[in-house]
């Protein structure tokens, strides 16, 4: 077994047996032991009571973070004309039609949201299998797929975040970054739990919000009571 650094040592030490605590009790102790030489990202973790295998318990949707994520976002947009220049003036970092799909089948993939206006669907559709299972692939729910392409980016350059429950009903996303403030880290996290909350699937049964933990880009995790992340 690999030994352990001194930082994560400590961090581990910090951790331990403390569980199931409120949304800022475990942002201090988060931010108390983010000491990597970045400004490590606050993340999220929400065990969710679904099977996303079946259509009708499906979790997936946006929300826009009050306080924004602290990340810088890359921007691709697929639009032609007056649209791609829509984008453009918006802040997009790439936009393209059949030069930016030739980019992206060819393996360059240098952005981290990606809008399309519809009548560029059929060119994207192409791209399915790459920017699917990095959860890039435009669509309509999450207003990925929008004739106002310049809001979009506006949007996604602004702190939205997207999330998809992937196969055992786990949903992620990050939140903020250590630096922040503690208050507007909770304020960030109680509105992502929020937007989970309002995406439950008709096909949900049981206990929905199973279990919600934070951490830190290098730290540990500590288990968030749920009552307290949903502001109950």
């Amino acid at each position: 077994m690999a030994k352990l650094g001194k930082r994560t040592r400590a961090a581990r030490e910090a951790f331990a047996g403390k569980e199931d605590l409120s949304v800022e009790d475990a942002i201090a102790l988060i931010k108390a032991n983010a000491n990597a030489k970045f400004d490590e990202t606050v993340e999220i973790s929400m065990n969710l009571g679904v099977d996303p295998r079946h259509a009708d318990q499906m979790v997936r949707g946006v929300v826009g973070l009050p306080n924004g994520t602290g990340k810088t976002v890359r921007v691709a947009v697929f639009a032609r004309g007056a649209k791609a220049d829509e984008a453009k003036e918006a802040g997009a970092d790439i936009v393209g039609a059949e030069d930016l799909m030739e980019t992206i089948q060819g393996g360059t993939i240098d952005f981290d949201r990606c809008i399309a206006t519809p009548d560029m669907m059929a060119i994207v559709g192409r791209l399915g299998k790459v920017l699917g299972p990095r959860n890039l692939m435009p669509n309509p729910r999450v207003g990925t797929v929008t004739m106002d392409v310049a809001q979009a980016v506006k949007d996604a350059k602004g702190g939205q975040v997207q999330f998809k429950a992937e196969k055992a009903g786990v949903v992620h996303a990050g939140v903020g970054k250590a630096s922040f403030d503690s208050a507007k880290l909770a304020e960030n996290v109680r509105a992502f739990v929020d937007a989970v909350s309002k995406a439950k699937p008709s096909g949900a049964k049981g206990t929905y919000m199973k279990k919600v933990s934070l951490s830190s880009t290098m730290g540990p995790g500590v288990s968030v009571n749920v009552e307290s992340a949903t502001g109950n």
